[in-house]
């Protein structure tokens, strides 16, 4: 029997040494090797694979970084899913489950420096309900409601539809104007060039039209003079608009449409800022939380003490009790017109209104903003009682 035969004793020792886990500190997550001492580490590491494993991490070790960290936290919560769907565990009891696989994603591969650094994220993201004890941070899978998942999908859908359509509608009145332009160009060329600084009657600027109408088209066939009026009319508008510095309506169609652009560029800003929390101190608040419900807690309101995350701290109206508890199961609440109610959503958040009027069809309201010369329309979500 030779040394290194599979039957030897020699290699069934290593195979009893390689089996279950072995130190941290002798795992390479690049190789996707374990070595059972500081020896056999040492020589892995001045090995050409090593080496070149190496070098490929040292061309973009951002990137290398994102995408273990990506898929550690997809492996581990599908383990969670898989094994405690429902329950409220130990966040370590988890991670001990989860390394049982000696192929996993290590953590030190990932951006997270420890298990609670990891658990804080989870609890960020919303993606689980975590809280910590004097046993250790203890977390819960956040169970997504089908019903609310296709809301979400509907909605986006919508809000895609009505961007493409938003589009269609300003290459449209871009395509009139410069028709527009183009129609009128010879009047307003005349009118700068004759008074550029000088006041210019309409009547004026229709006899210059005329003029420079008639020299152009001398040779040319004849037009009848309803037709030949009209487009001196046009012209003479249009030269008009542009020595009285007044717009036309498709000019004030364009800037309104550059300012719903505007607006909604401000509030994509204001999302990817502040993510997908809405709440803030100093609001009324109603909790949906079933959990709380057998406490008496559930659909009463409260007022927002402080904020910290996604994860309120609320002095409830009728019992005084301070509760702590997410976003997501708080909801807000809309007040009688003429009462004080602040944006929570959207380019306006954090300012303070007046509301005017309720549209319950529209599932929204009409909200009087400072600096704002007409009320703004907003949904009941984006807004909330003082």
């Amino acid at each position: 029997m030779g040394k290194h035969d599979f039957a030897s004793p020699k290699a069934i020792a290593n195979r009893i040494k390689a089996k279950g886990l072995q130190k941290l500190r002798f795992y390479c997550q690049m190789c996707n090797k374990q070595c059972r001492d500081e020896n056999g580490f040492k020589c892995h590491l001045t090995s050409e694979s090593h080496k070149r494993q190496m070098e490929v991490f040292g061309q973009n070790p951002n990137k290398v970084i994102r995408d273990y960290s990506v898929e550690f936290e997809k492996t581990f919560l599908d383990h969670l899913r898989r094994t405690h769907p429902f329950s409220r565990v130990a966040a370590n009891v988890v991670y001990n489950e989860f390394i049982q696989d000696r192929h996993h994603v290590h953590m030190n591969a990932t951006k997270w420096l420890s298990l609670t650094q990891f658990v804080k994220y989870l609890g960020r993201e919303g993606k689980c309900k975590v809280d910590e004890t004097p046993k250790g941070w203890f977390i819960k899978l956040t169970q997504e409601d089908p019903f609310e998942a296709m809301e979400r999908k509907k909605r986006r859908e919508r809000e895609k539809s009505e961007k493409e359509a938003d589009e269609r509608h300003l290459k449209i009145l871009q395509a009139q104007a410069e028709k527009a332009r183009q129609n009128g160009g010879g009047g307003e060329q005349e009118a700068q060039v004759d008074a550029p600084d000088q006041h210019v009657d309409v009547k004026d600027l229709k006899s210059v039209s005329l003029s420079l109408n008639a020299t152009q088209q001398g040779g040319a066939r004849k037009r009848s003079g309803i037709q030949f009026d009209e487009d001196v009319d046009d012209s003479a508008a249009a030269a008009a608009a542009r020595v009285t510095g007044k717009k036309s309506k498709v000019e004030e169609l364009m800037a309104g449409e550059l300012q719903m652009k505007k607006q909604k560029a401000t509030v994509a800003v204001v999302e990817e800022e502040t993510g997908n929390a809405w709440i803030m101190p100093n609001i009324v608040v109603k909790v949906l939380s079933p959990s709380l419900k057998e406490h008496g807690y559930y659909k009463k309101k409260g007022r927002v003490l402080k904020v910290e995350g996604f994860v309120a701290e609320i002095e409830m109206i009728d019992s005084k009790d301070v509760l702590r508890v997410d976003q997501d199961e708080l909801e807000t609440v809309i007040p009688s017109p003429g009462r004080q109610v602040k944006v929570v959503k959207g380019a306006y958040r954090g300012l303070l209104g007046k509301l005017e009027s309720l549209e319950k069809e529209k599932f929204g309201a009409y909200i009087k903003l400072p600096d704002q010369n007409e009320p703004v329309f907003l949904e009941y979500e984006c807004f909330c009682k003082v």
